[in-house]
């Protein structure tokens, strides 16, 4: 599981035309922060869709989260190697569409990365570097290809005893994903999502058309490199510096390579544009296991998908077609 990075911020969203405003909320869901932003001429719907969508995320947080054990992703996970769990089929599509990422980033994305994460536990107490054959042990557990789903049955099984899978790395897109579908069948027709730092927009500022988002740099808090102009898009930015260990010197990112089995070094930051939130959300993790070259060759190759690299000696690349107003 990756942290999300508050990397990316709204500028402005308070500004009104007329009677039709931006309508902003604040929340704390699913351990990070949310922005639910509407464009509406009515105040007393906009509250409404807004307490909609916190709700919503809260429902859908009960089913694909790992760190719930009442959730169907932890039945999964506790019946790894024995019984097939039927799910909904919101979490079995999701499942889904995470193993085509993997298979379109040669197992760089991995949803079955739980037990690497075990091993590599990034908190305050962590002292000590895990041993090789513990490394190994936990590696041998995460395959994305010994997943079954029988779409029949709606069920998913994982195939070896000790896998986990989650959604840590793919979840919060997901999650943005979701809310702006559900908000523009219940009329919404311009808003964002941040669920965490991923940002997905849709219809227009009814000040400025676009959405205007800051790039953060990733040695300065609070400091920008430059801005997107986002209509119909999303962003998402995996970065190392938000949460990482220290020991002996060497700092180790939270962010693991599930085929070597350890963090991963070279970067600061991929941001990906692309117009879906989720898709953005897993690839920008992939970028950065797969590194600047592959992952920049990866984006190339990909339509209306787009990336901007920070490496560890703050060195700016960018694919092919990355537009941005540098600061």
């Amino acid at each position: 599981m990756r942290l999300r990075c508050f990397l990316f911020f709204l500028i402005p969203i308070h500004f009104a035309v007329g009677q039709t405003k931006v309508y902003d909320s604040y929340h704390q869901l699913m351990g990070v922060d949310f922005i639910i932003s509407v464009v509406s001429d009515d105040a007393t719907k906009a509250t409404a869709e807004i307490d909609y969508a916190v709700t919503a995320t809260q429902d859908m947080e009960a089913v694909i989260s790992s760190w719930d054990l009442n959730s169907q992703t932890s039945a999964i996970n506790a019946m790894a190697g024995q019984t097939p769990v039927k799910v909904d089929v919101e979490l079995l599509e999701l499942i889904e569409r995470s193993l085509r990422v993997s298979e379109l980033t040669e197992g760089a994305f991995d949803i079955c990365i739980g037990p690497l994460l075990s091993v590599w536990n990034m908190d305050s107490t962590y002292t000590d570097l895990p041993d090789s054959t513990t490394i190994q042990k936990a590696k041998s557990l995460v395959d994305y290809q010994t997943i079954t789903i029988d779409k029949q049955k709606q069920t998913v099984l994982l195939n070896k005893p000790g896998m986990r899978i989650g959604f840590g790395a793919i979840g919060k897109g997901f999650i943005a994903e979701y809310l702006k579908v559900k908000l523009q069948d219940r009329g919404i027709e311009a808003g964002m999502i941040s669920a965490g730092g991923d940002i997905t927009v849709w219809g227009e500022h009814p000040e400025f058309k676009s959405w205007r988002i800051g790039i953060a740099d990733p040695d300065q808090k609070g400091k920008l490199i430059g801005f997107l102009q986002l209509k119909d898009n999303a962003v998402v930015t995996s970065g190392n510096y938000e949460k990482f260990i220290v020991i002996d010197g060497v700092s180790y990112t939270h962010i693991i390579n599930p085929q070597t089995g350890f963090p991963v070094t070279g970067l600061k930051s991929v941001s990906v544009v692309c117009p879906n939130a989720e898709l953005a959300d897993a690839l920008a993790t992939a970028c950065f296991v797969l590194g600047q070259a592959k992952g920049i060759e990866l984006i190339n190759k990909l339509n209306g998908i787009e990336a901007i690299f920070i490496d560890s000696n703050n060195k700016i690349t960018t694919s092919n077609s990355f537009n941005y107003e540098k600061n």
